[in-house]
């Protein structure tokens, strides 16, 4: 898929369990003399909001207006979430209750490895009084929505409090009298909550945990994963049992499936290209689908876009949304050079690859006609670092460096040889002469070039030096030239 969105005017309210996400990183060199433990010398912490608050996340950092309804406590954790969400953009649509807590998850952190996650939750229904305002709020909220989305964790606000008033029930009978899709994030194994629901978008355990609840099925998830005749029969049976339109399965690595009969099941491949954190995907996946969908898009359209965003949701570490540029960039790129990156997004990543402490390595050229030279080369310069960045010369950039017959294959296509290198890990497009500016705005840990070339003669060597980076020279394979290839066709 090729093609670019956007999402003014969408609008979609969130409602579901919200909490704070807490990060502590650090270093930790070495075991407690106290216990078996690794002692984390702290260097950092922040909070970001978790849960139904991240979905809002999501959608506001893809340009859709969004609101969330929850019920935070009355507390420091409840303050800031509400502060963040604000710095988003998001609309507060919030019940605070007093004495009750904020859920806050603390992630202890080393070497982007998680060690420890400590939990400060107690799961509890609503009582009277707020389930009461919770549903006027709900009343005067969602007839100014194109979209609703249950974001169901599990931790008390679709419980049923103490009249036998059900929030989730009351909000999908809502929509549905207003015409409104309800997509569903599900965390429980049964379903009849979600009666009526437009979309349910389950991991592959909650799929199965489903099934056997609602089926009497045994299939496991793994063999469910195995057999798509059993998933598809799955599917179509909780869907007829609880009165749901279609099921968007997440699975991993092996990609989504859409479930929208009677049309026969559409399967999705995996856009993911590297994996960092799967936190907060699911988020993304139901965020992104309920953007198209109050958009104007199609089912099919939604969740191929949706798989799009998971691919770049799950390349990032923690809790991070999808931006509306980043998701472009994937949507144009899918199929084609994923590895390819505007100077802006090669940032972004950039600040990943430094978060997990990856050393970038950078090298540049034409790679007009690729060749064993340029494979070679390129295996030396991945040896020196985690990332290799490859600058590329744009054709305007070739032209005035190698005349007018050059380059013999457009930068796209250029760009989409070198993405297929397994050892190149991105790829940016320059129109300098040289690469000078984006050496000085990448700075890498190591520059590379060819053995013809003298350090002393290599565009940004001495910048790449003067904070302590390391360039290197590589051995070329005698004989092999774009040049030389070019005049023997």
């Amino acid at each position: 898929m090729n093609r670019q969105v956007e999402f003014s005017g969408a609008r979609v309210l969130v409602i579901g369990d919200a909490m704070l996400d807490h990060y502590i990183s650090g270093e930790a060199g070495r075991i407690s003399p106290e216990a078996p433990v690794p002692v984390v010398h702290t260097e950092k912490s922040w909070s970001v909001p978790g849960g139904a608050a991240n979905v809002s996340r999501c959608l506001s950092r893809l340009g859709c207006a969004s609101a969330l309804m929850a019920m935070p406590g009355e507390d420091a954790a409840g303050s800031e979430l509400l502060t963040r969400l604000r710095a988003e953009g998001v609309e507060n649509r919030t019940v605070l209750v007093r004495g009750r807590s904020t859920i806050r998850k603390t992630r202890i952190m080393a070497r982007n490895q998680q060690l420890l996650r400590l939990d400060e939750e107690r799961v509890a229904p609503p009582d009277a009084e707020t389930a009461s305002r919770l549903l006027r709020v709900l009343e005067t909220t969602l007839p100014t929505y194109s979209a609703l989305i249950i974001s169901d964790y599990s931790k008390g606000i679709f419980l049923d409090d103490g009249l036998g008033r059900n929030l989730c029930v009351e909000a999908i009978k809502q929509a549905r009298s207003l015409k409104i899709p309800v997509l569903v994030d599900p965390k429980r194994d049964d379903w009849s909550i979600y009666s009526g629901a437009a979309c349910i978008t389950p991991n592959m355990n909650e799929f199965a945990r489903a099934a056997q609840k609602a089926l009497n099925n045994s299939a496991s998830a793994d063999k469910l994963r195995a057999d798509g005749r059993l998933r598809s029969d799955a599917a179509a049976l909780l869907c007829q049992k609880y009165d749901i339109g279609r099921i968007l399965l997440t699975r991993g690595s092996a990609g989504m499936s859409l479930y929208d009969f009677p049309a026969q099941p559409l399967r999705i491949r995996s856009a993911s290209r590297e994996v960092a954190d799967v936190s907060g995907a699911g988020d993304t996946v139901i965020a992104t689908l309920a953007a198209c969908v109050a958009k104007g898009m199609s089912w099919e359209v939604g969740a191929r876009i949706a798989n799009s965003a998971a691919g770049v949701a799950v390349g990032k570490l923690g809790t991070s949304p999808v931006s509306l540029d980043e998701l472009n960039n994937a949507l144009r790129n899918d199929g084609e050079s994923p590895k390819l990156y505007s100077l802006p997004q090669l940032r972004e990543k950039i600040t990943e690859w430094r978060r997990r402490n990856e050393r970038i390595v950078f090298t540049n050229g034409c790679f007009d006609l690729l060749h064993p030279g340029h494979i070679t080369l390129l295996r030396q310069c991945a040896t020196f670092g985690d990332r290799l960045i490859v600058g590329l010369n744009s054709d305007n950039s070739v032209r005035r460096l190698k005349g007018p017959k050059r380059p013999i294959q457009n930068q796209e296509s250029r760009a989409m040889l070198l993405g297929a290198i397994r050892d190149v890990d991105a790829i940016v497009i320059f129109d300098e002469d040289t690469p000078e500016n984006l050496i000085h705005d990448i700075r890498p840990d190591c520059l590379v070039k060819g053995s013809d070339y003298r350090v002393e003669d290599i565009v940004g060597a001495d910048f790449v030096q003067s904070y302590g980076g390391k360039v290197h020279l590589v051995d070329l394979v005698e004989g092999c030239s774009t040049t030389n290839l070019a005049a023997r066709l």
